[in-house]
């Protein structure tokens, strides 16, 4: 038992699947029922033992998000967790998300972003054109944490000290509608 604590996670965990035709838009409430739990996870070894077996997103096909929450939080804008929040938004060129996903995965459960419990979750959003990877936080006003945010993202990701990234709250995705138009680039 000593050695199940040792690997036991900060967080408990929960993986999260959707798909989207391409070229539908759709309504919270469809987007809310596309929206897949598919496992759950407290140890560094069901990790290991879920992700060994998941999908790689270069692999993944069409329009499609994995999310990795912390257990109770919905990948949703309206969940209580994330409605204050925001996201730091990383678009890749195709063939990169699978070693920045596994990266950013890695980075989160070895708690190396050290905001407390400001980060709600994780997410790879496979697109025809591009990936996007995105880190979801619980309060978009606190600035400083969501600079450290970024910057550790930057460094688990290996990105150049120039890159822009893109930051959104979850208020103004809930304006428009849209997870990745009309962000700030900073």
């Amino acid at each position: 038992m000593a050695d199940m604590d040792s690997k036991r996670l900060q967080y408990n965990y929960q993986i999260w699947f959707s798909r989207r035709a391409p070229g539908k838009v759709t309504a919270n409430q469809s987007y809310d029922q596309n929206l897949k739990p598919i496992a759950e996870f407290a140890t560094v070894d069901q990790f290991w033992a879920i992700y060994s077996h998941l999908i790689r997103p270069n692999d993944l096909s069409g329009h499609c998000d994995l999310h990795v929450f912390k257990h109770g939080i919905r990948p949703l804008w309206e969940d209580d967790a994330n409605k204050d929040g925001g996201k730091w938004i990383v678009r890749l060129r195709k063939g990169l998300a699978s070693r920045c996903w596994e990266n950013l995965l890695l980075a989160l459960l070895g708690e190396q972003f050290m905001v407390n419990n400001e980060i709600c979750g994780v997410v790879v959003s496979c697109r025809f054109q591009e990936d996007i990877i995105s880190v979801w936080n619980r309060t978009a006003g606190d600035t400083m944490t969501t600079v450290r945010i970024r910057d550790t993202l930057k460094r688990v990701l290996n990105l150049p000290p120039n890159t822009l990234m893109e930051y959104k709250t979850h208020c103004d995705s809930l304006k428009d509608n849209t997870s990745f138009r009309n962000t700030f680039l900073r």
